[in-house]
């Protein structure tokens, strides 16, 4: 299982058009994505936009996602610079 342990970098946390963003990242990613809140939070589809939202991620709350896909390392790479820059944007290169 491989993590990454990333700080919500959208000023108004993962909700609505962030997670939007982050869910279509995630979807296209080519591995199957977790994400949850924290250590002791239940870890969620990171593609599903209702499971992404329930989470209720603020603004510098730490989150973690993970992958036990076996090339899973440069697309939560990628998916955490998304999340912790704050990108506004899909990047081109998800």
């Amino acid at each position: 299982m491989v993590e990454r342990r990333v700080t919500v970098g959208w000023a108004e946390g993962l909700h609505a058009r962030p997670a939007s963003i982050f869910c279509r990242a995630a979807a296209a990613a080519g591995v199957p994505v977790t994400v949850k809140k924290g250590d002791d939070g239940t870890p969620v589809n990171a593609a599903s936009m209702l499971g992404v939202l329930g989470l209720g991620a603020e603004a510098g709350e730490e989150i973690v996602l993970a992958s036990d896909a076996v090339d899973a390392e440069g697309a939560l790479e990628r998916l955490a610079t998304l999340v912790s820059e704050g990108l506004e944007e899909l990047p081109e290169t998800v």
